[in-house]
């Protein structure tokens, strides 16, 4: 949204509001029936939950300034900001969530949690003085967290580790694919400001969503980011355009001293400032693609089979509620989202086999993916596809949907008839 306000394409602009616990309970719930966040409420009155619902609508409504290649020009980079998105908001949000949560106990060094007292004070309690809120969130912590409790008995995020297949097992793969990530993302701003090139995309803000909340904020992971992979801290301030001490803003203006003695500006963006031509994508952004089919794509491959299977078997009636997009288990779906539960599957990460939920959300999310891709662009989508392992099994997730298909209403989701 700063990115189209300052494009100009966002006309009055947007007020970004602190959703208090208060707000969340007695305004964002009854309007859009979710506590979830972040939500929009649009011009209209109308509500737009979750980040990626939020971009398609911004999308639609302020078209000028587009985060999102067209897909009948440019179907390998639209393609591709689909596949990174996913893999930063349900891949790389793993071991996000673990760097903040390991490095918060009691007993962990180094440690950051008296920095996560902070900040979630200031949203739990932001009308107290700086020691109330740290002790409203030091209390919420153990109350909802058992943040200092055995690790079996702990609950909130720890739990949702567990459900999404982060365990003592599985944490050291976890840990590696971040490593891989984080060096092939840095490997490529060496010679390109954003993903795509010289311009932000969908894959830059899908990005910039757990590694500056999580991998830049967070003190612990913080330090290591800003010691290990400078670049990446560098576009995390460029991308974020907010507090861009060092990191030049996309369209921000550089200026030099002519012959003549006059100050002149000029644009240091790379590649122009602008997606690459040809719908190029550059070789760097390949290793991250590969991140995607080698460790998500199976997983989601197996996910699309157990959520076909359940919504076809007489535990649920089509039309009916499934669970939303959450950190954990939704509630009142926790004995199927859970151990052997209907909506779990086995999956591998870094070769290490162990088991997860399954997150109809990601469903949804691969509805989206593909219902902007022409069929004139099948040709050019496989040939490219042929690198990936299982890459041109994309191309067959129409018809490998139909049994599984998901609308979203608001934060909640609900299975439909293929259309």
């Amino acid at each position: 949204m700063r990115f189209k306000l300052e494009q100009g394409d966002l006309g009055a602009g947007f007020e970004d509001v602190l959703a208090t616990p208060h707000l969340i309970n007695r305004w964002l719930t009854p309007k859009s029936g979710s506590p979830s966040l972040p939500q929009l409420e649009t011009p209209d009155g109308g509500w737009v939950q979750d980040s990626s619902a939020i971009v398609d609508y911004l999308e639609r409504t302020h078209p000028a300034s587009p985060v999102v290649p067209d897909a009948n020009v440019r179907p390998r980079q639209h393609l591709a900001c689909y596949l990174i998105e996913l893999l930063s908001d349900e891949w790389l949000i793993v071991p996000a969530c673990w760097e903040r949560w390991h490095f918060s106990q009691a007993d962990n060094e180094p440690n950051h949690r008296r920095f996560n007292e902070q900040q979630w004070g200031a949203f739990l309690k932001p009308e107290g003085n700086g020691k109330e809120r740290r002790q409203a969130a030091a209390t919420f912590f153990d109350r909802a967290f058992g943040i200092d409790l055995p690790p079996g008995e702990k609950r909130g995020p720890y739990q949702g580790l567990v459900e999404l297949g982060c365990t003592s097992h599985t944490l050291g793969a976890w840990r590696q694919f971040q490593e891989d990530l984080l060096m092939a993302l840095e490997r490529h701003l060496e010679r390109h400001d954003y993903v795509l090139g010289g311009r932000p995309s969908l894959a830059d803000f899908s990005l910039l969503g757990p590694i500056y909340v999580h991998f830049c904020r967070d003190p612990v992971a913080g330090f290591d980011l800003r010691t290990r992979f400078p670049l990446v801290s560098e576009w995390v301030e460029r991308t974020n355009a907010e507090n861009s001490l060092n990191a030049r803003r996309y369209g921000q203006k550089l200026y030099k001293v002519d012959g003549s003695g006059v100050l002149v500006a000029f644009n240091a963006t790379s590649d122009g400032g602008a997606w690459l031509a040809d719908d190029t994508l550059p070789p760097t952004v390949i290793p991250i693609l590969r991140l995607f089919f080698d460790e998500m794509w199976p997983y989601l491959s197996d996910s699309i089979d157990v959520l076909t299977d359940f919504i076809g078997s007489a535990g649920h009636a089509l039309g009916d509620e499934l669970p939303r997009k959450t950190f954990t288990a939704s509630p009142g779906f926790e004995a199927l989202q859970r151990d052997q539960g209907e909506l779990t599957t086995s999956f591998s990460i870094k070769g290490v086999a162990s088991r997860r939920m399954v997150v109809p959300y990601q469903m949804w999310m691969l509805q989206r993916m593909i219902s902007a891709l022409s069929p004139d662009q099948t040709p050019v989508l496989e040939r490219w596809l042929d690198q990936f392992s299982r890459g041109k099994d994309l191309l067959l997730l129409n018809e490998r949907l139909k049994g599984c298909a998901v609308e979203k209403r608001g934060g909640l989701l609900f299975s439909r008839a293929s259309s």
